[in-house]
């Protein structure tokens, strides 16, 4: 099939908006950087959350994006806190593979806190199996979407650490400062000094210590592969080199 417009590089997937910016926000920048197209989708505005609201979550997310530099940013308003790859959750999931067509997906891992994040990892799973197959049919503006499939998934981490050892390290080094500032358009949820709500509710992310909590973790799997600051992620399937090349 000829490339078309909508083709991208990598799309990023999480349950709430701040998901990928915590887990990946240094990766998607560098790529960004790099003139490559990514996309973001979110499958909820995050509107059981115990601070802010979806519809300020849903702005704030915006302003992550501008940072981050991504080409666009989609919301699928699925139901916080009750996710489940249920047909619809998983037909969404096609149309969005087929309409982008993305070289490389980057998702919730599949065991987590969160049961979103499980269970969007377990949608994407499902959705990018059917999404290559011919007699699943779904439409964009009419139209039938081609199949399409990659092989290439990876899971960002969160609040829990990974069951196995990495597979891959990325170096964000020269990202991190930006993937903070990312973090930090979230003002509703994370502790942002002169701008947060102090008397609001409790919570993980609104610590003050939080930001540091990830500035650790960024360090030690920076000390890992021998630079800064890094993120890591699992590989669903084999990662393929043509070359050891790929590695200098």
């Amino acid at each position: 099939m000829k490339k078309t417009d909508t083709e991208i590089d990598a799309l990023f997937v999480g349950a709430h908006p701040d998901d990928v910016e915590l887990g990946a926000g240094g990766t998607i920048s560098k790529l960004t950087k790099e003139k490559k197209n990514v996309v973001i989708v979110d499958f909820t505005s995050g509107e059981l959350g115990t601070r802010g609201s979806g519809e300020t979550r849903l702005k704030e997310s915006q302003k992550a994006a501008h940072i981050l530099g991504v080409r666009e940013r989609i919301n699928l308003g699925l139901p916080d806190g009750f996710l489940k790859a249920d047909d619809d959750s998983v037909n969404k999931a096609i149309f969005i593979i087929r309409k982008y067509r993305p070289k490389i997906v980057v998702m919730n891992p599949e065991y987590e806190r969160h049961p979103d994040h499980e269970a969007v990892h377990r949608i994407m799973r499902s959705a990018m199996f059917k999404s290559g197959l011919l007699r699943i049919e779904t439409k964009d503006n009419g139209k039938n979407q081609e199949p399409f499939r990659t092989r290439k998934l990876l899971s960002y981490q969160q609040a829990y650490a990974f069951h196995r050892k990495p597979d891959l390290i990325i170096d964000i080094s020269d990202t991190f400062k930006t993937k903070m500032k990312a973090i930090q358009a979230y003002t509703s949820q994370v502790y942002v000094p002169g701008i947060s709500n102090p008397d609001g509710p409790v919570t993980r992310l609104s610590r003050p210590e939080f930001l540091e909590e990830l500035e650790a973790r960024a360090i030690y799997f920076g000390t890992l592969v021998g630079c800064r600051y890094a993120e890591p992620f699992l590989s669903i399937e084999p990662v393929g080199l043509n070359s050891l090349s790929g590695l200098l």
